[in-house]
């Protein structure tokens, strides 16, 4: 199933005229009318609204509807890592707008996704660890992955779009080459691990991650500001473990918030299709 994002600026007034066009797409949600609706969206989950298991003459495919402020706060802030983790994995852009803001917050968050890989990566790596640790972002912490969900679908993505994650994230470690050098012919990469290195990298984080910093390093009592926290955790050895319990915590509230959403928006039938899907595929995944 094929899945698309709709970034809008006005929810409810494209609701209003998607509702009119394809009340189908919608479960009994849409009785509440396109308000109802864009509350629903904006207010609940990761800010986003599927319709799920449409069927088109290419197959079935599912859709999104997020609003275009909430997508840009995804994309710098990290808020959900919803949106802006499956913009870490090769996509198709079908329309991108002439956008300043929003075509920004879409390079900003490539480069947020490799400053965090690379504090997460040890000194020597393969390219393939990179790219799996890029796409495997959204999925930590997120509940879909122990019940549901391929168990190899990280590697299956990457391993299915070597080409396409080498073309999307070359241009951003061109510009982090005094950082990071990845030799795609021998498919290894090396990085400076110093804690100079790192403090910058650290320095490049999106907000909510680095507020998740601050609260760990004063857990004691103390008021470290940024600036010191960052100092520290450069210095830490054990800096790569309390951030990837923070994308955790992000991931995991944003998908089972997400989830609970979907099985309003997707309808009772709809909904029980979806997950006797997943957990098939999930059960032949465990058989390989």
């Amino acid at each position: 199933m094929m899945d698309f994002i709709v970034a809008v600026r006005d929810p409810q007034a494209w609701h209003q005229v998607n509702m009119a066009q394809n009340p189908k797409h919608y479960s009994s949600l849409r009785l509440g009318g396109p308000h109802f609706i864009s509350r629903i969206q904006e207010n609940w989950g990761a800010k986003i609204y599927f319709n799920t298991l449409i069927p088109t003459h290419e197959g079935m495919i599912k859709y999104g509807v997020i609003s275009h402020s909430s997508l840009v706060a995804d994309l710098l802030d990290w808020d959900t890592l919803y949106v802006a983790g499956r913009l870490h994995k090769p996509v198709l852009m079908l329309h991108k707008a002439e956008d300043e803001e929003l075509h920004t917050a879409l390079k900003l968050n490539l480069f947020f996704a490799v400053h965090t890989a690379l504090l997460l990566l040890p000194e020597l790596f393969s390219e393939e660890q990179l790219y799996m640790t890029l796409a495997g972002l959204s999925y930590a912490g997120d509940f879909r992955m122990y019940v549901g969900e391929d168990q190899n679908k990280v590697r299956n993505i990457v391993g299915a779009q070597i080409r396409e994650f080498r073309a999307l994230y070359t241009p951003i470690l061109k510009e982090l080459e005094e950082y990071v050098i990845l030799d795609t012919l021998q498919g290894m990469g090396e990085q400076d691990t110093s804690p100079p290195a790192r403090l910058y990298h650290l320095s490049m984080l999106p907000k909510r991650l680095q507020l998740m910093l601050i609260r760990e390093w004063n857990k004691d009592g103390r008021s470290r500001d940024l600036e010191d926290v960052l100092r520290a955790a450069a210095h830490d050895t054990d800096v790569e473990d309390v951030i990837h319990r923070g994308i955790q915590d992000i991931v995991k509230i944003s998908s089972l918030t997400q989830s609970i959403k979907g099985i309003m928006t997707a309808g009772a039938t709809k909904s029980v299709r979806y997950s006797w899907s997943k957990v098939k595929k999930m059960w032949k995944s465990l058989q390989r």
